[in-house]
């Protein structure tokens, strides 16, 4: 039975939200990524205490990657008195982790560049990529030479700054799944989904994702583990070990997908980092245009916080509200894009 969602009008994830300490590094740093500052402000730590609950200066820059406006941006927060340090450089799949998803056309690349970084004794942690056939597109009796098969090859970048995911495609593309500007240095995309290690009973406490915010879920709450060439290199996966996985997408855009994670075996678990005032990845946010309507979802179930309809720093429409396993969101108002997000999840052949 195909599954009855409300019609919110909720964007894929719009913004990560990112606090740092250095803006102008950051800034530089995400540039390499391709991503620039269309929007910045800053508050005071009564308006941010407001805003947010954090009695602290606020200065926030948005920034974009290329022309894509629909999904996958970030925003910078600069705390003037940060709550803490945040998650920050951890074990795959630390409860509290936050990961956010990027396409390249040289993942290669990357991983030298974090290897060698790693060398110099900094805070990275690179897992070698590894190739998959993540769709089952091929069939191994047809594969030859001329016929190649159609890979993805993903690794993961764990860090104290930030914890990124990075994947390359062979074979096929699909369509308004990462864009990746000509002239972006290290051949990247805007954001294209994000993971969420959680701590919970089961996976049953964000089910809301659905019933609330109208996100479709790719299936039930399942098993996945080792035996996964993918997961197993991306999570370092132990013989044995295996997590609980469920992902989600919305109906009005097939990027800016979220997966959610309960790991299966005893990891570290700094979840009490999470929140909105520390360091590192904090808040995601989504639009709508409906934002009264989500508003009204959002209060009449039980397991979720939220604050008033208010403005936020860049002067929108929004509200915040928080969820039983710590995950905090904001939901702006926005009636429209320039960039036209597609809805149809569709495979094209490339020859190489």
């Amino acid at each position: 039975m195909a599954q009855q969602l409300p019609d919110t009008g909720i964007s894929g994830l719009y913004e990560v939200v990112h606090a740092v300490k250095d803006a102008r590094f950051a800034i530089k740093y995400f540039g390499e990524y391709g991503f620039r500052v269309i929007d910045s402000s800053a508050v005071s730590a009564a308006d941010a205490q407001r805003m947010y609950g954090v009695n602290s200066g606020l200065k926030t820059y948005r920034m974009q990657n290329g022309e894509i406006d629909s999904h996958g941006l970030l925003r910078l927060w600069v705390w003037d008195k940060p709550l803490g340090e945040g998650v920050g450089y951890g074990v795959p799949e630390t409860i509290g982790q936050r990961m956010a998803v990027m396409k390249t056309n040289d993942i290669v690349r990357l991983f030298d560049i974090y290897s060698n970084l790693r060398d110099l004794k900094q805070l990275w942690l690179p897992t070698e990529p590894i190739a998959d056939d993540l769709f089952g597109l091929n069939k191994p009796d047809q594969i030859s030479f001329f016929k190649r098969p159609v890979l993805v090859r993903e690794n993961a970048v764990y860090g104290e700054f930030f914890t990124h995911v990075f994947f390359q495609r062979y074979g096929y593309e699909i369509p308004g799944y990462g864009t990746i500007g000509p002239s972006t240095p290290l051949k990247t995309s805007e954001f294209t989904h994000h993971d969420f290690i959680i701590n919970a009973p089961s996976l049953d406490v964000i089910s809301y994702l659905s019933t609330v915010l109208g996100l479709k879920s790719e299936g039930p709450p399942e098993i996945n583990g080792d035996w996964q060439k993918g997961p197993k290199k991306v999570f370092m996966m132990d013989t044995g070990y295996t997590h609980w996985y469920q992902g989600f997408v919305s109906p009005n855009n097939i990027c800016g997908k979220l997966k959610f994670f309960i790991p299966r075996g005893q990891k570290p678990d700094r979840s009490a980092h999470q929140r909105v005032g520390e360091l590192g990845m904090t808040l995601h946010t989504f639009h709508t245009s409906k934002l009264d309507m989500v508003y009204g979802l959002v209060k009449q179930d039980n397991r979720l916080t939220a604050t008033a309809i208010q403005k936020n720093e860049l002067a929108e429409r929004c509200f915040n509200f928080r969820d039983s396993a710590g995950v905090s969101w904001q939901i702006i108002e926005k009636m429209s894009t320039k960039n036209k997000p597609v809805t149809k999840l569709e495979f094209t052949s490339t020859n190489n």
